[in-house]
């Protein structure tokens, strides 16, 4: 697997991830949803830094 995505787009999955996680655990108060636990995904392709989707469509945003 390939390094295909940059620093800003990163910070933002995790960032995306962690509020979606906790939303579904319930940390946010009156919203709790199963929906939350796909916050998985982009909370695990920016902390990898690879992404499959980028990989089937061609793109990259990492800058080398």
């Amino acid at each position: 697997m390939t390094i295909n995505v940059g620093t800003v787009d990163r910070i933002l999955r995790v960032i995306a991830g962690v509020i979606l996680i906790a939303l579904a655990l319930g940390y946010i108060p009156n919203y709790q949803s199963v929906w939350g636990w796909v916050g998985i995904v982009p909370l695990a392709t920016g902390l990898l830094g690879t992404c499959p989707v980028y990989s089937l469509l061609g793109l990259n945003t990492c800058s080398t």
